[in-house]
């Protein structure tokens, strides 16, 4: 027992001279000073950037094609099913064209009526004109006969060889060989030319009539040739409304989607779409298509669609020939913006999560915070405005160095 309070008493009495000469030596030395913190920095420089943004967002069809008919025929045939794929022109239902047909053989007979009887209101346009004429030409030799044998009765009868009588009768030959040639020329008026006139009417007339049975034979054609009912696009069935036997009626027979190129409609906000511009390519993947790649590009950047929406859709557009995307799939996307040159500091010197304030350095060695306006950045730089070309700046912002602390330079 009493070895082990000796041992204990020595303890203690070495813990206090430890005590007493420590406390000597703080106050000889005046404390111990912090150590100067060690930064890594670089100079700010003139450097190309290729600044690039990270969206998501979901594949769309590059054309969703509704087909309709306003045939009442029933389908023939059906020779597509839902998921085949097609091509332009390639024949998704034949509607019957029966009747159709057997109204278009009486339309084109009627219009065949119609064309003979242009033909024979010509020719007998061309007889009334020239009978017309012939009329007028033979009226007028009888008014000039009936004159002229006028004007001898007269002088026979002024001579007593004839009685007055005669001559009154001849005058009345005379006004009607008059108005014979009035009624003549009146008729030869009406009739007018291969131009004008009642004759060319009667042709006008007739040839708008057979046009009229043309036009109601082309229809008829018109519809025939819609019964048959084609792809519009490259695309793939996506839905079939229509079976052999039933009426379309007014319901959306096909639903096409085209994808040999899709659009992606990739969400950011304000700050994401700066720099992004039609055209800046895109590189995407998507986790339903694990381990591919696809390349697109920008074609549109779009508005919020309220007033108080805060995102923006940017639009861009996959070529897909061999249809790997699918709509609605998710996909992740790069797009890279147009490179940006300017002076440069590392991408990581900036202190705040602003990437507006960055630690440089002066000629003593001691760190100041200065603030910049960031254009652009990639993965190792970012282009600011603020600071002179060769400035030293604090590659690393993150680290703990304040305003005005002496800093030594790794």
């Amino acid at each position: 027992m009493t070895i082990h309070i000796s041992r204990a008493r020595r303890a203690a009495g070495a813990l206090a001279m430890l005590a007493v000469l420590a406390s000597g030596c703080a106050k000889s030395s005046g404390g111990i000073k912090a150590p100067v913190p060690v930064v890594s920095a670089a100079a700010a420089a003139v450097r190309t950037v290729h600044p690039s943004a990270q969206l998501s967002g979901v594949v769309a069809p590059l054309q969703n094609v509704a087909i309709t008919s306003d045939l009442q025929e029933p389908a023939a045939s059906v020779p597509v099913n839902e998921g085949d794929v097609v091509r332009a022109g390639q024949v998704l239902v034949a509607l019957s064209t029966a009747d159709l047909q057997a109204q278009l053989e009486a339309a084109q007979r009627s219009a065949s009526e119609a064309d003979a009887k242009v033909a024979q209101t010509r020719y007998q346009a061309q007889y009334s004109i020239s009978s017309g004429n012939d009329q007028v030409r033979n009226a007028q030799a009888a008014l000039d006969l009936a004159e002229s044998t006028m004007q001898r009765d007269k002088q026979l009868a002024a001579q007593g060889y004839i009685s007055q009588q005669q001559v009154d009768q001849q005058q009345t030959a005379v006004t009607q060989a008059q108005a014979a040639l009035s009624t003549a020329i009146e008729n030869q008026r009406a009739n007018g030319d291969q131009h004008q006139g009642m004759q060319q009417a009667n042709i006008d007339a007739a040839i708008a009539a057979a046009a009229s049975a043309h036009a109601q034979a082309d229809s008829i054609s018109a519809q025939i040739a819609k019964a048959t009912i084609v792809a519009p696009v490259d695309g793939v069935v996506v839905n079939r409304n229509i079976n052999p036997g039933e009426y379309p009626g007014t319901r959306q027979i096909f639903t096409l989607q085209e994808v040999s190129s899709l659009y992606a409609a990739l969400s950011a906000y304000g700050s994401q779409i700066s720099g992004i511009n039609p055209s800046d390519a895109v590189s995407i993947s998507s986790p339903s298509v694990p381990g591919k790649h696809f390349e697109g590009k920008v074609v549109a950047v779009l508005s919020p669609t309220a007033p108080t929406a805060a995102g923006f859709v940017v639009k861009i557009i996959i070529p897909n020939p061999q249809r790997t995307l699918l709509p609605g799939m998710t996909v992740s996307a790069q797009v890279r913006k147009r490179p940006v040159t300017g002076v440069s500091i590392p991408a990581g010197a900036f202190v705040d999560d602003t990437h507006t304030t960055i630690l440089t350095i002066d000629a003593d060695k001691k760190a100041h915070l200065t603030k910049v306006t960031e254009l652009a950045r990639d993965a190792n730089y970012s282009v600011v405005t603020g600071i002179a070309q060769g400035a030293l700046v604090v590659s690393n912002g993150t680290l703990a160095v304040a305003d005005g602390q002496q800093v030594e330079v790794q």
